[in-house]
């Protein structure tokens, strides 16, 4: 019996203690358990919240304190996690965090590398989300520690730069929808993960759309066809959220054809129903109130936000409260819309894994005492980003690279050549490698590096003079190293004001150093095209590259001195002058915007770039002669390394419509790959034309249609170095 009774008593002890776990699993409401439906948490959710709970959730604050349920708001993080830096972005009285800054956008799209941005993508999600779950970094909060920061990101800008006056074109890819949705989409992916249930981060894309003029942005209107939005303006977009995975967005401020952004149709009809989006739709800061008092659009504001809660906004970025309530008064708005809309902001919330036990999310782990901003690895990819976004715009008789071995002295010069500059939307980097730094760097105590911390000419020319090599450091300010809306020179632009002028004021300094000194390098150090004729003219070497990288000077020198062979190409046309530009406001692309209608001879052409080696192309081969229905067709081509000097190539394809009946493009890019090649080393391409990538939108049908046609496939290295072309014929 004493036995039986022990078997008993054991029996029992085990059936509790197989028991805890499942009094560990209970859950005070529904929506707390992770192994339900997504939209049965969500309706849990919605019925258990007031309506004033609600209203306030539509904030970019979801959280419901009475629930248990906090969420996150955004960050800015174009290039790298923004809590810091020129615009403030640490927060009132808060102390800024120094994060791993890239190149700015436009940087980050002339590496043409659509991994490298996934792996620069993956280093900011990463430590958004360090700082967002490490208890070291919160702030006490309504009497209780909350994060700091958080994990949904407005980035990356998928706005397309049709315009190099366009004051914000720092913060675009590049003004081809391809390349651009392509890069969009592997910075989505980079920030968002791979995990198949959780994101790392949310990628909030901005802006939607056709957002590319800053004078009288909040009250202007983009006027355009629908086969320009769905063929160009929307592409990125598209891309980021079909391919990419991107569930989170933000309007813009500009109207199309006259219907504001913020409250147009095509959010729910285009992105909704075509696109399959369901996450979350915000407004810009202040756009609520310009659709009364600049677009004219609504007499009022409650009116306004009832217009915005109907086309699928749910989150304002405005002082809406007010607005709703008078909007629920008057019957505008019923508590069902603002339920459907909220939807979408807590299943964003649910993808971060924020209403899930930490335990089993896997980016959970991601906090403790080492700060990933010093982490060797992070510093070194900011060091591959910046070298392979550098662009090569002049060699005239292999000038570049440096031979160190032969110098003595080197004159580094221009207004903020000792600075790494930042931009509006930048974070405070945990150190800053300026191009005289990173010269040293790369000379050492052999070589003399003199900079002259001035903006006097003379000073500089003087210094020059003495110089083995003259190396001039131009471009712009990011900030125009003013206020608000201010920029001192015309040529100079940025949020909130558009360039009127992309002749380069520093070029006179270019003239008197050159004048004294004919081995000069010019680096223009820029968020845009600059019309600089005359030093493409006189100057033997010039480079491009994007502000903001803090291993900016340690790269340029890598260049400079052949430790790095560079590979960047352009990604918008750069123009000789304004005269060869449609007025600004023509967002008629036909009217002889970007490389796909450019009319005339440009500066430098779009996907343009130089190498230290060269490059040889051949074989250039189709599966097929033809390409039928729905089907798509393989293309190939030999591209071999013909110089002395491993380097990368941009293998880039074009398309040439032949026999349209619709007005198309000149030509438009439908493929590319950026490979590295050994000196004599070869490697075929290969990319996969469909069907699809040469429909274009018929507004009769609503639909796609791919015509009887014949295509000219052109390969090389840029738009207007086509080096091989053959013929493919369409038959639907």
């Amino acid at each position: 019996m004493k036995s039986a009774r022990l078997g008993f008593l054991h029996y029992l002890l085990a059936a509790f203690l197989t028991a805890i776990p499942l009094f560990a699993q209970q859950h005070a409401y529904p929506f707390q358990n992770p192994n339900l439906a997504v939209e049965d948490r969500i309706n849990n959710i919605l019925s258990l919240m007031t309506l004033d709970e609600k209203i306030k959730a539509l904030s970019t604050n979801p959280d419901v304190p009475r629930l248990g349920i906090h969420g996150s708001g955004h960050v800015e993080g174009l290039h790298g996690l923004a809590l810091g830096g020129p615009g403030g972005w640490a927060g009132r009285g808060l102390q800024p965090f120094p994060t791993t800054q890239f190149p700015q956008s436009v940087g980050l799209g002339e590496t043409w590398d659509p991994a490298l941005l996934r792996q620069a993508a993956a280093v900011e999600g990463y430590e958004a989300r360090y700082i967002f779950q490490s208890n070291k970094f919160k702030v006490m909060r309504n009497g209780e520690l909350r994060p700091r920061g958080g994990i949904v990101i407005r980035a990356p800008n998928s706005d397309l730069a049709r315009d190099p006056r366009w004051g914000r074109s720092e913060e675009s890819y590049g003004e081809d929808p391809y390349l651009t949705g392509t890069l969009v989409t592997a910075f989505v992916k980079g920030l968002q993960g791979d995990d198949p249930k959780y994101w790392l981060t949310a990628s909030l894309l901005k802006h939607f759309l056709a957002n590319s003029n800053e004078n009288g942005r909040g009250g202007s209107s983009s006027d355009f066809d629908e086969r320009l939005l769905r063929e160009y303006y929307a592409v990125p977009f598209r891309m980021g959220i079909v391919n990419g995975g991107a569930r989170a967005y933000m309007t813009a401020y500009n109207a199309w054809n006259g219907i504001p952004m913020a409250v147009q149709p095509i959010l729910r009809d285009m992105t909704m129903h075509e696109w399959g989006f369901n996450g979350i739709i915000c407004t810009d800061a202040g756009a609520l109130t310009n659709m009364v008092t600049q677009h004219k659009y609504y007499p009022d504001i409650a009116q306004a936000t009832a217009g915005a809660i109907h086309a699928g906004i749910n989150q304002f970025l405005d002082r809406y409260q007010d607005g709703l309530h008078d909007a629920i008064k008057q019957k505008l708005v019923n508590e069902s819309e603002i339920d459907e809309n909220l939807r979408g902001v807590y299943r964003v919330m649910i993808h971060l894994g924020l209403l899930d036990p930490p335990q089993i999310v896997p980016y959970s782990t991601i906090k403790g005492d080492t700060e990933p901003w010093d982490n060797q690895q992070h510093k070194d990819l900011v060091r591959k980003v910046t070298q392979e976004s550098i662009v090569l715009l002049k060699n005239s008789n292999h000038f570049l690279p440096l031979d160190k071995a032969k110098l003595k002295s080197v004159a580094v010069i221009g207004p903020y050549a000792n600075q790494v500059l930042l931009d509006w939307y930048s974070g405070t980097p945990p150190y800053a490698i300026s191009p005289p730094d990173g010269i040293k760097n790369k000379l050492g105590s052999s070589v003399t590096v003199n900079y002259a911390p001035t903006n006097d000419n003379d000073e500089a020319v003087n210094l020059a003079r003495t110089a083995d090599i003259a190396i001039v450091v131009v471009g712009n300010h990011p900030t125009c190293n003013a206020g608000w809306a201010k920029c001192p020179l015309p040529s100079d632009g940025k949020e909130a004001i558009d360039r009127t002028s992309i002749t380069l004021e520093q070029e006179e300094l270019v003239k008197q150093v050159y004048a004294v000194n004919p081995r000069t390098v010019v680096v223009l150090i820029s968020s845009f095209p600059f019309a600089i004729q005359w030093t493409k003219d006189n100057v033997p070497a010039i480079v491009h590259m994007a502000h903001d990288s803090q291993e900016e000077g340690n790269a340029l020198a890598d260049v400079l001195f052949g430790d790095y062979n560079p590979g960047g190409r352009l990604v918008v046309t750069w123009p000789r002058s304004l005269g060869q530009l449609p007025p600004m406001m023509d967002y008629n692309l036909r009217d002889g915007r970007t490389y796909m209608y450019f009319k005339g001879e440009p500066l430098y052409p779009f996907g343009y770039g130089l190498s230290y080696t060269t490059f040889d192309y051949s074989n250039l081969k189709t599966s097929s002669s033809k390409l039928r229905g729905a089907g798509e067709v393989a293309i190939s081509v030999d591209v071999r390394n013909s110089g002395s000097m491993a380097g990368d190539e941009v293998v880039q394809m074009y398309l040439k419509h032949i026999g349209s009946k619709v007005d198309r493009p000149l030509e438009e890019l439908k493929g590319f790959e950026r490979i590295t090649l050994l000196p004599k080393e070869a490697k075929t391409v290969r990319f996969t034309l469909k069907s699809s990538d040469i429909a274009y939108w018929d507004a009769d049908q609503g639909s796609f249609v791919t015509e009887p046609d014949h295509l000219e496939i052109r390969v090389g290295g840029s738009s207007a170095d086509i080096r091989l072309k053959t013929q493919l014929e369409v038959t639907p």
